[in-house]
């Protein structure tokens, strides 16, 4: 059956249903000649009949015949179910999605093929393939999907590979990486540490000058607070005999001023200024007098 498109594989399996269905119509045909023979061994022993017991067989048969036909359609349609279960359970295995087309199943010229087929390769194949029965289907073993998939297969296994080694690869860069990188830490750690004892010598060194700058500046304030008290306590002796030269010094002035003005008042012009003086202050008092008695509102 290879001019049906189907591999050796296949064509084998397409024998054995065939062989199958074909045991099925044998069983089928020998009960219908089962139920002629019963009926000519019951019924038929007389040698006339009339037509009310001819139809009455007729009739017998006719349902018994009715009731073996119809229950072996529906045992070929349930078969023909289990068959196609049995091929979708097997694809569905392998993800695949098979399609039936229910319209070729009417195809006269396929039909015509098949039963061609069954008159003569079937008989030779049958012949040759006696021997050899697989009452189970298979996966597929060669071309096709399952080809498909091995290389499928095969390519991930390859990328896996290739990402296994690249993975291994980054890896041992990471932990080189690491090791650099504690390595740098502990360089960094020892520079610390060097720069952390230099910068305390260095600040040793700033604290002792600054401890001398200040020890410095405390005896120069204490020889300025010393220097200070001293020209402080000479102002103040200076001041109190300023003070007490002044005192003596208006003391003096004084007396010389009385002094002068008594000698002053001794001489004749002191005299003589002096009794004009009084002459004036008669006179004035004299001329108030008189303004008074002419004018004594104002």
């Amino acid at each position: 059956m290879t001019e049906f498109g189907c591999n050796e594989y296949h064509h084998n399996e397409v024998i054995n249903y065939m062989r199958f269905a074909r045991s099925k119509r044998l069983l089928s045909l020998k009960t219908v000649d089962s139920c002629f023979e019963e009926l000519k061994d019951s019924r038929l022993v007389e040698e006339t009949f009339t037509v009310d017991e001819v139809r009455d067989m007729l009739d017998g048969l006719h349902a018994v015949l009715r009731g073996e036909v119809e229950m072996e359609l529906i045992n070929t349609a349930h078969t023909n179910v289990l068959l196609l279960h049995q091929l979708f359970f097997q694809a569905e295995k392998y993800y695949l999605r098979l399609q039936t087309d229910i319209s070729e199943l009417e195809n006269r010229d396929l039909l015509e093929r098949v039963a061609e087929f069954e008159k003569t390769d079937f008989k030779v194949s049958d012949k040759a393939n006696q021997d050899s029965s697989n009452p189970k289907l298979a996966p597929l073993n060669e071309g096709g999907v399952s080809e498909l998939l091995n290389k499928e297969i095969a390519k991930l296994q390859e990328e896996n590979e290739t990402l296994k080694g690249k993975l291994r690869t980054l890896e041992t860069q990471a932990m080189n990486v690491l090791e650099e990188k504690t390595k740098a830490q502990r360089a960094l750690q020892d520079l610390q540490k060097v720069q952390s004892s230099h910068q305390m010598m260095a600040h040793s060194k700033e604290i002792s000058g600054l401890v001398d700058r200040v020890a410095a500046l405390n005896k120069d304030y204490e020889r300025s607070v010393t220097i200070n008290a001293t020209s402080q306590k000479d102002l103040q002796e200076n001041l109190v005999s300023a003070k007490h030269e002044l005192l003596r010094v208006q003391e003096q002035l004084a007396l010389a001023e009385k002094e002068l003005d008594k000698k002053f008042q001794q001489t004749a012009a002191y005299r003589n200024m002096k009794e004009i003086l009084t002459k004036k202050n008669e006179q004035i008092k004299d001329i108030r007098k008189r303004l008074q008695k002419y004018e004594p509102n104002e």
